[in-house]
């Protein structure tokens, strides 16, 4: 049987990815000539993703139209341990129903990316919530209390005393267990999950299965240009969002995030990228205007195009030419606007 015509091409499986551990394993495996069962798993937090989940998804659709098994993973049993960071203590203990809710919204949003025909859509619960306890302490000898303070996060709090519940230690386990169960070949995701998929080729050594390669894609940076994209910082583009309200977000990045933007909000190839860098660096382009092609992209591929035209109609006439009465939302979107770098006339 014919394979699509990237099913073995390293480089462009691997476009995009800032950490991969590693590449050579990758080649290794793909002479095996059998299509890879490529992972991702996200948990059903929020009722609503935004742009920084979908640098992700995106580089899990290339993995599907090159012809491997792609499974998007829902953490409906993880979710219910709650934040494994410790920075969010106020995030509650989900219930059943409100993540059945969130899943029904996270399919809808993530279709915006992946084509699900080629996907395959599994719930951590069937495996996690099928552990005895036998089998659960059997899962946890394997691994040593060392092992997990080597996490920045519990080392952090275990040095400054502060608290580390023991339900906290089972989230990365859980993880990697789900790993073991659709025996992954290949783990997507950010930068900041290279423990926990460290953590997943350990557990599969120990269960006889080939480690999985860990591809991590680089966090996306948030509208004030500092922190990781969050909703708990506000620095957020949602995909649920309102079209003005994203294209309003989009013009208030700082003009240093244009380019990254372009990359990983836009999917825009390596070559176009270093093309506008190069423009952009050189005064070539006006920052406006690439800011405004760029924020038309991405609301058109959650909103169509009419909804980007209308995106980009409402804000010249509200935020530049100051015309109608303004919502308190496009009062925040001028201030954003009047304080940005750009010298824009």
């Amino acid at each position: 049987m014919s394979r699509p015509a990237h099913f073995s091409d390293v480089e462009y499986l691997l476009d995009g990815f800032e950490l991969v551990e590693s590449r050579e394993e990758l080649r290794q495996r793909l002479r095996l000539g059998r299509p890879l069962n490529v992972k991702l798993g996200i948990d059903p937090t929020s009722p609503d993703l935004h742009l920084g989940f979908m640098v992700v998804l995106s580089r899990l659709q290339r993995f599907a139209e090159s012809g491997h098994n792609v499974t998007l993973i829902i953490g409906d049993f993880t979710a219910r341990i709650g934040d494994p960071t410790g920075k969010n203590v106020t995030r509650p203990h989900l219930t059943t129903r409100e993540i059945e809710a969130n899943m029904e919204t996270y399919r809808e949003q993530a279709s915006k990316v992946l084509d699900l025909e080629r996907i395959t859509l599994r719930y951590n619960s069937e495996w996690l919530g099928k552990l005895g306890l036998t089998a659960l302490i059997d899962l946890l000898s394997k691994a040593t209390v060392a092992q997990m303070l080597e996490r920045n996060d519990f080392r952090e709090r275990y040095e400054s005393g502060a608290a580390i519940s023991l339900h906290e230690l089972l989230y990365p386990i859980a993880q990697a267990y789900d790993s073991i169960a659709i025996e992954a070949d290949v783990e997507l995701g950010g930068t900041d999950q290279l423990f926990n998929f460290m953590l997943a080729r350990h557990y599969q050594r120990e269960y006889q299965q080939l480690p999985q390669i860990c591809a991590m894609v680089p966090l996306l940076v948030g509208l004030d240009g500092c922190q990781k994209m969050s909703k708990s910082l506000g620095n957020y583009v949602g995909l649920t969002e309102p079209p003005e309200t994203q294209f309003g977000k989009l013009m208030s990045i700082p003009d240093d995030l244009i380019v990254t933007y372009a990359r990983h909000a836009a999917f825009r190839s390596r070559i176009d990228v270093e093309h506008l860098r190069t423009e952009l660096a050189g005064g070539r382009v006006n920052p406006m205007t690439e800011k405004k092609r760029l924020a038309q992209e991405i609301v058109t591929r959650y909103h169509g195009a009419e909804g980007a035209a209308g995106a980009l109609e409402f804000f010249e006439r509200t935020v530049q030419r100051f015309e109608s009465s303004p919502s308190s939302a496009t009062m925040s979107m001028r201030s954003a606007f009047v304080n940005c770098t750009s010298p824009w006339a």
